[in-house]
């Protein structure tokens, strides 16, 4: 089984998001498992600063809109993981964001994609034969659509992931040539969306299979609630759709062994716990209080992340006996009233706006209760992150959270956290008080906390799904319910 996964982000080299994390640990785990996999990635400038790589020797030739634009490929290997193909162009992606800056999207982003998707199939075709190609997101969804429509040298099943639903590559029609497909491609019934051009609604078409990132989001996005316009494509597919749900990689979210924290602890010893929470009330100048809850929250400050439910709710919360940090950055409206809580609510509120990969680390050990509240959350890794350092995890119960999270039950001791449905700051409010109500109950603290500690979300359960998928596509023909190449 060969395996090319097929993306615009990969840690260690680089991420933004959630992306990134699943990009780096599912090649890295498949590779573990014996899986010969490698992952096809732009050669970013960034990556080209900070990594060693080397020349293939492989050079590309990609049609743009009648023009032949050439790229390279290099090669890097990261440890624990799978070889990594670098596709260089500089023009395309020597430059200080991967999709925009903070004005905004790049303009000829739709142009910098296709370049991708087309090199990366020429990379398959170069290093193959590959058994499956697993592109993910709008970046890569054009590689199923141009092995379907015959515009590729590489033959191989193609899975898409869809990691977030809302960002789907949408362009205007005049991009088009950049495609190098028939303009009988250009309807309705394939990559035209309201006028424009639509990269992920060709490769949820086209692809053999689709996953996304949790069993419940595969629910949610056949509605028109979560389905971003695209519910109906979706329900075409719906048989070829897959929730499954991401890992976490536990060699770097462990309180056993994580190096950002002021003291390593486990279910066996928690002492180590009080000390990190003693750390981050210090570093905020918060009173150092044991007793008193202390909430966290890492997080993008944007409408998807609920942030407008805290704000609703923060002048009563923090009229209780408790103490709040955020960490996180996002939208500048955000920013500016998260930014003002601690002067509004003095030796109450620490906050940090930014990202900091030390800091949410010290954040997920000395917190008592994790908030997340999310509009919507495909799968969420930070309250699978808080289950393992013993930080109880508040969330709505959407998407992955739903999956993670299971309600706590004092009189049975059964649950690992608190869920809320209706999204409403009403409904936020009283989770987090049936939380703080748990919390002064030692014992029934003791079993929640030991409850989520004992859970495994480890990569390597998620890779065996993923592995029984690239099987099952490899050995059935492709869905009926896929439109058929236009002759």
């Amino acid at each position: 089984m060969k395996i090319l996964i097929v993306a615009s982000e990969c840690v260690p080299l680089v991420k933004t998001g959630g992306l990134g994390d699943v990009v780096g640990a599912l090649s890295g785990a498949l590779a573990r498992g014996g899986v010969e996999a490698a992952v096809a990635l732009p050669a970013y400038g960034s990556v080209l600063d900070k990594f060693r790589v080397d020349d293939t020797g492989i050079e590309l030739a990609v049609s743009l809109d009648g023009r032949r634009v050439p790229g390279t490929v290099l090669k890097t290997n990261v440890e624990n993981g799978a070889a990594v193909y670098l596709i260089r162009n500089d023009a395309y992606f020597a430059r200080p964001g991967l999709y925009g800056t903070p004005q905004g999207d790049y303009p000829d982003n739709a142009e910098r994609f296709a370049f991708f998707g087309k090199a990366a199939l020429e990379l398959a075709a170069a290093t193959g034969p590959w058994d499956v190609l697993h592109c993910h997101d709008w970046q890569s969804a054009l590689a199923p659509v141009l092995i379907k429509a015959g515009a590729a040298k590489a033959a191989a099943k193609t899975i898409l992931t869809i990691h977030n639903l809302a960002h789907q590559g949408l362009f205007p029609y005049a991009e088009w040539p950049l495609l190098g497909l028939e303009p009988g491609y250009f309807t309705p019934k394939y990559l035209e969306f309201y006028g424009k051009i639509n990269f992920l609604k060709g490769g949820i078409l086209f692809a053999d299979a689709l996953t996304t990132v949790s069993r419940k989001y595969a629910e949610e996005i056949l509605t028109p609630e979560y389905g971003s316009g695209l519910e109906g494509v979706l329900a075409d597919r719906k048989r070829d759709l897959h929730g499954i749900l991401n890992g976490v990689d536990y060699r770097e979210w462990n309180p056993e062994s994580d190096k950002f924290v002021k003291k390593n602890y486990g279910p066996g010893n928690m002492a180590g716990k009080a000390e990190c929470k003693h750390d981050l009330q210090q570093l905020y100048n918060l009173p150092q209080r044991p007793s008193t809850p202390l909430l966290g929250i890492v997080s993008r400050l944007a409408d998807q992340k609920g942030i407008d439910l805290l704000l609703d709710v923060v002048d009563q919360l923090l009229g209780m006996d408790l103490q709040l940090v955020v960490l996180g950055a996002g939208d500048q409206r955000y920013q500016d009233l998260i930014s003002a809580l601690p002067s509004a609510h003095p030796k109450r509120v620490g906050v940090t706006i930014g990202f900091d990969n030390a800091l949410a680390h010290k954040i997920e050990a000395g917190a008592d209760i994790f908030l997340m509240p999310s509009r919507y959350e495909p799968c969420g890794l930070n309250q699978i992150y808080s289950l393992k350092y013993g930080t109880v995890p508040v969330v709505r119960a959407t998407g992955g959270l739903d999956d993670t999270i299971e309600d706590f039950d004092p009189l049975s001791g059964k649950g690992n956290g608190f869920k809320f449905a209706d999204y409403s700051g009403a409904a936020f409010l009283s989770a987090i008080k049936r939380a703080l109500a748990v919390y002064i109950s030692k014992k029934a603290w003791k079993q929640i906390i030991a409850n989520g500690m004992a859970a495994d979300f480890s990569w390597e359960r998620s890779a065996a799904d993923y592995l029984q998928l690239y099987r099952q596509v490899t050995s059935t023909r492709s869905s009926t319910s896929q439109p058929q190449p236009i002759p």
